[in-house]
């Protein structure tokens, strides 16, 4: 990790974004360098739960056995086959056997959807999550994820947009929590061009996160740009001026 572009951005994120959370970040490894791994839970639990820790500044390193739900097994790379029961527990269900949370109308849309799905490298490694201000010079982050309201999400949005023609800078693509934090913008940042990817509409997330939350998870190599970018970008405008006093009233209200 270049600290001087950590540093960069750990001082010219307050003067835009006021009193707003830094981002965390991940990456697919090997080793944990010697950062705590994630506990294995005694039943289900969503990885993006968890995640709330390493947000309040802690280090977690994941490996399969600390990711007991099945759709987060696969969205991390650690498994790329699903169970026989998944096509009806993602669909309408099956009777005596599955409950189903009706996230896809018919268990062939879900087989369809397993057999265009493309798997991360991550069998026999885990996935090391720091916040931002955490990393250090043996790290290699490849994502970096934001938690934010619609204010910070406006900048960061438009940012992500602000150089290049094509409007699709940001994708928003349907799967899991941790798949809109993990699975597709990991598969972004190998792209010569990489999107930033805005998610957490799972329901079965939306207990992880607090109600006017969000993700945006932007591919290391995009965000290494849009850092050169803020300085001289509508984060220095009055428009922007207008936007950043909003932040601040919104988080001194979050903050009682």
């Amino acid at each position: 990790m270049d600290t001087t572009l950590r540093d960069r951005f750990l001082t010219a994120w307050p003067g835009f974004f006021p009193d707003t959370d830094l981002p965390i970040t991940f990456e697919i490894t090997d080793g944990t360098r010697d950062i705590p791994r994630a506990s294995v839970p005694d039943g289900w639990r969503c990885l993006v739960c968890d995640l709330h820790k390493v947000r309040k500044g802690a280090s977690l390193f994941f490996k399969e056995p600390s990711v007991p739900c099945q759709g987060g097994k696969i969205f991390a790379g650690f498994q790329k086959t699903r169970s026989p029961e998944f096509r009806f527990f993602l669909s309408y269900g099956k009777e005596g056997v599955v409950r189903g949370e009706r996230y896809k109308k018919t268990p062939e849309i879900v087989d369809e959807t397993t057999r265009r799905m493309e798997s991360l490298p991550s069998e026999g490694k885990g996935l090391l999550f720091r916040r931002w201000d955490k990393l250090g010079e043996d790290d290699h982050p490849e994502v970096v994820i934001f938690f934010a309201r619609p204010e910070v999400q406006s900048g960061l949005f438009t940012l992500a947009n602000y150089d290049q023609v094509d409007p699709d800078g940001v994708i928003c693509p349907f799967g899991s929590g941790c798949s809109s934090i993990i699975h597709y913008p990991w598969l972004e940042q190998q792209n010569e061009r990489p999107r930033a990817v805005l998610g957490m509409f799972d329901p079965s997330a939306r207990k992880c996160v607090a109600s006017d939350i969000l993700s945006f998870s932007i591919p290391m190599k995009k965000f290494t740009m849009m850092i050169a970018d803020m300085e001289e970008s509508f984060l220095t405008t009055e428009t922007w001026e207008t936007v950043r006093k909003k932040i601040r009233q919104s988080n001194a209200v979050h903050a009682r």
